[in-house]
């Protein structure tokens, strides 16, 4: 963990949403210096899934030693932008840091995609991001070392980050083009960085996504805080970067990363946008390219394709792909069918291609070649080399959604349950 120094004692920060997870962490860590911190985020009221509102969050920034402004603020709604910042000048006298924090997020592709998703993740990520920018800009100038931090990612130009979400995608190198054009507008005046984290990190939104279990893959918003930390107390000259928490954090002599693991030793999933199979953790975009890390790969899946036992000599031996349904069908329990409840279908590109399927939710269970005999709830797209590796434990369905390899369409809390089932498989297969 990286210690407190003190240097953001008595500064203003506006993070919008700052009543939970990433922008939470953040501000509590500036609280500890003493730091007033402007609350700038929807939940006024409990939410019913989601944990924490903008008060519940100032209570906390004030136990932690920093002052707090709750401000009910919909970035979308660009009037509650001028009235939060305006309301921060007036309690605190100025703005000396602008975090910007709030995001939305939709992995849906092009036709999945509804417009008001679409306009959501717009209106939040990009149109957001810039209002309250500029809304801000006038009075960080003022600041003596003022800075502004979005939370986004290094623009990764790899089709593969773009063809699931493409929507989503899109809005997020939106706020790193922010950055992009208002680090060099702003030169010598306002620091302008994006920060991203080389894994997953546990937050409400993760649990969204990823369901139960997913937590032991991810980091704490502790590692993001602390490299927020180290940017904010860098000088306005440190400006134009796309920084990697880690890569960040082990340049500030940072060895132990453990502390921020929910599950130490367990295996993490990278982020979004980072090319986790070339070990590359981050992008230079011209010259202002945050630093590349010469480091080891987050995962090595192992070659192509995957050896299969086939038990009869004198029989035409099966396809990788059938063999391994056949061992599935094998393995395939009461108690499998009990605890997932789902049916799944494979639609499979390449080599021994096709359309197979698990019905792990009628009595027995049943695996196959062609479409389930019910409905499916999830219907996962991949190449029969990467379903292969999937199986046999060399990739984890979670990194292969991540990395672009496996589309799915339905119910994803059962994608999960799949990857539990497959852990036990393995030793079958």
């Amino acid at each position: 963990m990286l210690p407190n120094t003190g240097k953001l004692a008595g500064c203003t920060l506006f993070i919008t949403g700052a009543s939970r997870g990433i922008g939470k962490a953040i501000a509590l860590k500036a609280a500890r210096d003493g730091a007033n911190i402007v609350i700038a985020a929807k939940t006024a009221e409990p939410h019913p899934t989601l944990p924490g509102t903008i008060y519940t969050a100032a209570a906390e920034i004030e136990a932690a030693g920093g002052k707090a402004l709750p401000c009910v603020v919909n970035v979308r709604e660009e009037q509650q932008i001028i009235n939060a910042v305006e309301k921060a000048v007036k309690t605190f006298g100025g703005i000396d840091i602008l975090v910007n924090n709030a995001s939305a997020i939709s992995l849906t592709g092009t036709l999945e995609t509804e417009t008001k998703k679409v306009n959501l993740m717009m209106d939040v990520n990009v149109r957001g991001t810039y209002l309250t920018s500029k809304t801000c800009l006038p009075h960080l100038k003022k600041s003596r070392n003022p800075h502004i931090l979005n939370l986004s990612p290094p623009m990764n130009l790899n089709p593969m980050w773009f063809k699931n979400h493409c929507a989503y995608t899109i809005s997020k190198y939106g706020m790193s083009m922010c950055v992009l054009g208002m680090a060099e507008e702003f030169k010598g005046e306002v620091a302008v960085n994006a920060l991203w984290p080389k894994t997953a990190i546990h937050t409400a939104a993760m649990d969204m996504l990823g369901g139960a279990g997913i937590e032991k893959q991810c980091r704490k918003t502790d590692i993001i805080a602390d490299a927020a930390y180290c940017i904010l107390t860098k000088p306005k000259s440190f400006t134009g970067n796309f920084i990697i928490d880690e890569v960040l954090l082990r340049e500030e002599g940072v060895k132990d990363f453990d502390v921020y693991a929910i599950a130490p030793g367990h295996p993490l999933m990278p982020d979004f946008f980072l090319d986790a199979e070339t070990g590359k953790t981050a992008t230079s975009q011209g010259r202002h390219g945050a630093s590349q890390a010469s480091e080891e790969k987050l995962m090595h899946e192992g070659a192509a394709g995957a050896k299969v036992h086939t038990e009869s000599a004198s029989a035409k031996p099966l396809s990788p792909v059938a063999e391994t349904f056949r061992v599935i069908q094998g393995a395939l329990s009461e108690e499998y069918v009990r605890t997932t409840q789902g049916v799944f279908q494979f639609d499979l590109s390449g080599d021994d291609g096709g359309t197979w399927y698990i019905d792990l939710k009628t009595k027995g269970g049943s695996a196959g070649s062609g479409k389930p005999p019910v409905t499916a709830d999830v219907v996962m797209s991949m190449s029969s080399a990467d379903f292969i590796k999937m199986f046999t434990g060399k990739l984890k369905p979670t990194l292969a959604f991540m990395s672009g390899k496996l589309r799915i369409k339905g119910n994803m809390a059962l994608a999960i349950k799949l990857e539990k089932m497959l852990t036990q498989l393995n030793s079958k297969l």
